[in-house]
């Protein structure tokens, strides 16, 4: 096999080019099957989350950006508030 892949890579029968190419291609193919059957194996073996501890962490992350805007008001793209003072006309 790795005759035939050297050599359609190289164009020659199965050039040192070739063959390195070939066995490169295969090692890589080798690590990226033995990756995914370890990631589908720690997949499984991993437990479950409750339902509670999301909806805690969702929760908690909204209550911390909730009011992130306040928290700088001099940040850069922000316009100045209005100072307090004469009344601002309003179309009635």
């Amino acid at each position: 096999m790795l005759f035939v892949l050297g050599a359609g890579a190289s164009g020659e029968a199965g050039g040192p080019v070739g063959l390195a190419a070939a066995v490169t291609l295969a090692a890589t193919a080798a690590v990226g099957a033995a990756f995914a059957a370890c990631a589908a194996f720690a997949a499984r073996c991993a437990r479950p989350v409750p339902p509670t501890r999301i909806r805690t962490a969702i929760r908690d992350r909204e209550q911390r950006t909730a009011f992130l805007p306040q928290r700088d008001p001099d940040a850069e793209g922000r316009s100045r508030p209005r100072a307090p003072g004469r009344p601002v006309p309003t179309a009635a």
